[in-house]
């Protein structure tokens, strides 16, 4: 698709001058670009509608909660404030969005200076910057104000009813693919029952909903090229209410293993116990000001909850026929669904020093 960003440009309050506009970015979801005008750069975002339903709501929560944040800053007298959080610049009538002629919906920020994205962690320090920055996003909005945020994907991290597609799934069987995932299929079966521990736990009142980011990959948090500290979180679709441990899973998930997430060779995939302690000092660095005794508690456990609940899709996805994540290759998605499991097993297999560390870092 092709856009005249300089139409969309001009429907935002913006001092300067359109100059140019290119593709930005490793994303997937949404249509990304750099803006350079006569004044500065910009981020502008065309929101993928097939994934987000609702974006005048969905921004409605990234407005609240990046200008909560910024508040906090100021009052803090910190520098650099439109480095360290999302600026959303207002439309010509004043909403958080544009909507083009098309039925389109944009956003514009203010681009973040001097810093960039990693999408393979490069070393332990970014590991720990990231998951750092993570925990200090959460912590700046234990005292957001006002109503609940909007759910942008409903039951994004609902384990139940991931396990529950997977049977649905296995039973329909459509491609006759359960007889090449019989391994699998077990190991699921035998594990299902992890998907109930995190719903009872909230349901006894141990483990509150706070506001989470829901998509903590490193690469959606800008290291200074300067002093390569975590400076700004980005990618703010999911930001919602949700479970800190959901976000801390998934910083486990996808930094603990050295290896690819379709890596074929399983016996390259397993955990690296520095990346975990790189990755739990940082958090509790700064989450470690919010969380209760059962948040820390169950840290090392959301890890491996949390990458079975990925592994539980991609194997509901290899068995009704490739609909839902695009692949490369026969089997692409039992791939990446052994990949999980495996990495399951090894934080399984390293529990007991997990939990050393969590002791050790979290009292």
């Amino acid at each position: 698709m092709e856009f005249d960003l300089k139409k969309v440009f001009d429907n935002f309050q913006i001092e300067g001058q359109f100059l140019q506009a290119a593709p930005y970015g490793s994303g997937h979801i949404n249509d990304t670009f750099a803006v350079e005008a006569t004044d500065k750069r910009y981020i502008f975002q065309r929101i993928n509608r097939d994934v987000f339903k609702n974006p005048p709501k969905l921004m409605d929560n990234i407005a609240r909660v990046t200008r909560h944040i910024h508040s906090k800053l100021e009052s803090q007298g910190a520098e650099d404030i439109d480095r360290r959080v999302l600026t959303v610049i207002p439309a010509g009538d004043g909403k958080d969005y544009h909507i083009d002629a098309d039925g389109n919906y944009w956003r514009a920020y203010i681009f973040v200076e001097k810093a960039r994205t990693y999408d393979v962690m490069e070393n332990l320090a970014q590991a720990y910057e990231a998951a750092k920055a993570f925990g200090n996003f959460q912590n700046m909005l234990v005292d957001l104000p006002g109503p609940a945020l909007f759910e942008t994907i409903p039951d994004f991290h609902n384990g139940s009813k991931r396990f529950q597609a997977f049977e649905n799934a296995l039973k329909a069987d459509v491609c006759n693919r359960a007889k090449d995932a019989k391994d699998e299929i077990a190991f699921l079966q035998a594990s299902g029952w992890i998907f109930d521990i995190f719903p009872k736990l909230v349901e006894q009142g141990g483990v509150p909903i706070r506001i989470t980011h829901n998509d903590t990959k490193i690469n959606n948090v800008m290291i200074d090229d300067k002093t390569n500290e975590g400076i700004c979180v980005i990618d703010l679709d999911t930001v919602m209410p949700g479970l800190a441990l959901y976000d801390f899973g998934d910083i486990m998930r996808t930094t603990l293993s050295p290896s690819a997430e379709d890596e074929q060779d399983l016996s390259k995939v397993f955990m690296e116990m520095p990346r975990f302690e790189a990755v739990l000092k940082g958090y509790l660095s700064t989450a470690g000001r919010f969380l209760n005794k059962a948040e820390k508690e169950h840290l090392a456990f959301s890890g491996k909850m949390i990458t079975l609940t990925i592994g539980t899709r991609f194997l509901t996805d290899y068995l009704a026929g490739d609909t839902y994540f695009k692949v490369h290759r026969d089997g692409h998605n039992l791939d990446r669904c052994r990949t999980q499991f495996k990495l399951v097993q090894s934080i399984t297999e390293n529990q007991e020093q997990i939990l050393k560390l969590v002791e050790k870092y979290g009292s």
